[in-house]
């Protein structure tokens, strides 16, 4: 019976989720030419060929894509039994950013899960809008965090997918004979461009009637009867509701909600806490 290596497993992961043997190398602190050796490794201990040319780019062969759930698996195992061994006597902080959207819904679960893997670890929040968020990763500020914004060249996992949907207050009444009234952010962010874009895909009038720099503002004014507004359904609440067909507006894309690593000189101790969350759902 063959043994599977498991630092060349997650070598072959590094390759695959970076999309090329020089990210990788990065990745896993190694050299490009390391890298290489290793997979030519692991292609003689499967006896499989793992990676085929496509152009100038590799990509997998039909047994390379069989062993990756397989390494996924191996390896969230590998590190869920050396994290019970010794998460206990894991001490130190990490700065966690997070959005007032998931607050309520995905935030307790990414700190449940943190805890009970690091009971020791001590967790700084940072709350604020995606986009600030991301730049306070950038410079360093956090170690990492989680948003609804893309930022492709740091490390990301998607904690949720989520439905972007018009909300509006339980008793507000719609009137499509009117422009329809806005509550947005007052900065551009995500869900401001994207309820805009769509009316006016759609030609549908619109007005913004109210503005906030936070979520938290957002709500009040929905909640205030005040208007309607684009998120996601993380915000919504028993004092809200969606908007349906029979208001005819257009339909709006899902979005992701990302927990973000720095790619550079991350936290070691924030490093493991992102791979333990590698098969976690919130």
């Amino acid at each position: 019976m063959r043994n599977l290596d498991m630092e060349l497993l997650r070598t072959f992961v590094a390759v695959v989720e970076r999309e090329s043997f020089a990210a990788a190398a990065q990745s896993v602190t190694r050299s490009q030419s390391a890298v290489t050796q290793q997979m030519q490794r692991l292609e003689s201990q499967t006896g499989k060929r793992l990676f085929e040319r496509s152009g100038r780019a590799k990509r997998l062969t039909a047994e390379g894509r069989q062993l990756l759930d397989y390494a996924r698996r191996l390896l969230a195992l590998n590190d869920e039994a050396c994290m019970a061994i010794d998460g206990r006597s894991v001490t130190g902080e990490v700065r966690l950013g997070a959005p007032h959207d998931i607050a309520d819904t995905i935030l307790p679960n990414l700190l449940a899960h943190c805890s009970s893997v690091y009971p020791e670890l001590r967790i700084a929040i940072h709350m604020g809008r995606s986009p600030h968020l991301v730049q306070s990763l950038r410079q360093g500020d956090i170690d990492m965090t989680v948003a609804a914004c893309e930022a492709p060249e740091l490390r990301a996992l998607t904690l949720r997918t989520s439905p972007i949907v018009w909300m509006c207050a339980a008793n507000y009444r719609h009137d499509p004979t009117r422009p329809l009234p806005l509550i947005v952010a007052a900065e551009s962010s995500l869900f401001r461009r994207l309820a805009i874009e769509h009316l006016e895909r759609a030609g549908v009038s619109w007005r913004i009637t109210y503005t906030s720099p936070t979520v938290v503002g957002v709500r009040a004014a929905v909640r205030a009867g005040l208007g309607v507004t684009a998120r996601s359904i993380e915000m919504l609440g028993s004092d809200l509701r969606v908007l349906g067909d029979d208001a005819a507006l257009p339909r709006l894309p899902d979005v992701s909600f990302n927990l973000y690593l720095s790619s550079l000189g991350a936290q070691p101790l924030a490093q493991r806490l992102f791979d333990s969350l590698q098969h976690c759902s919130f």
